[in-house]
């Protein structure tokens, strides 16, 4: 016996609509595209929050050391990496020492001394001059850690003049710090660019200095740095170029400074 055929008509197929075909192509690729890049820009992002960081030269606070153009490379774990937007800090292996060069963030500054009125704590490089628990004192420009003469010379390539003995209203924070009757002598009454202290650095902060000392902005006028505002250790000049030669927008590529390439900071 024959099977009855059956003559019902079939399902209608559904058939995607023109161009889908092609906006799912693209969006698979789009998502296998994402997922290979995100790695790469999650690593980056670690390494240069934990590892390192360049660190550009603005100014010539810390002249001849380093010269405004200079870029920096930047060791973050020796001081322990900060964790953005927090008050965190991550261990380090080594803590500041006497004669480091450091990358940290100022304590809030006085608008008469800012970079630009909107930034209260910018971030700085300067010399650990002074630990916690040193006696610090200048007389004539001469600094003084704990009643000895400093053997690095202020090397400072801008002469202070007449303001270097100028009353700085801006030092009366020392007189805080300051130590009455000691073997240091007596403190300065009116504080100088070249005469203050004798102070004594508070525990866990730290005394910064540039090296060009009569141009620069440091501890003098802001007071000791805490150690939370550490963010690195500068190794070396990755590159540089002179800033006032050449033609803006290509001085960058046409000056150079090739002997400082690879020039280790000490």
């Amino acid at each position: 016996m024959s099977k009855r055929r059956n003559n019902r008509p079939a399902a209608p197929r559904a058939v995607p609509p023109q161009g889908s075909a092609g906006r799912t192509s693209a969006v698979s690729q789009a998502r296998a595209l994402l997922a290979s890049i995100a790695p790469v820009i999650g690593i980056f992002l670690v390494a240069r929050v934990a590892l390192a960081e360049a660190f550009r030269i603005p100014s010539g606070s810390m002249e001849p050391t380093l010269l405004v153009g200079d870029w920096l490379f930047v060791n973050k774990l020796r001081f322990g990496p900060h964790v953005p937007f927090t008050n965190v800090n991550l261990p380090g292996y080594a803590e500041p020492r006497r004669g480091d060069v450091a990358v940290f963030e100022s304590p809030p500054q006085d608008p008469a001394i800012r970079i630009a009125p909107d930034i209260i704590s910018p971030t700085l490089v300067k010399r650990v001059v002074g630990v916690a628990g040193d006696t610090l004192h200048m007389r004539d420009g001469q600094l003084y850690l704990n009643g000895v003469a400093e053997s690095r010379s202020a090397r400072s390539a801008f002469s202070a003049g007449d303001m270097a003995n100028m009353e700085q209203p801006l030092f009366a924070w020392q007189h805080a710090l300051e130590i009455q009757r000691s073997r240091f002598g007596e403190p300065v009454a009116k504080p100088t660019l070249h005469n203050w202290g004798p102070l004594v650095v508070p525990p866990a902060m730290f005394f910064m200095m540039g090296d060009n000392r009569d141009n620069s902005v440091d501890s003098r006028y802001y007071g000791p740095v805490p150690r939370a505002n550490f963010r690195g250790r500068p190794t070396f000049v990755y590159y540089s170029f002179d800033t006032e030669l050449g033609l803006d927008f290509v001085r960058a590529i046409t000056e150079i400074r090739w002997g400082r390439l690879g020039t280790w900071i000490r």
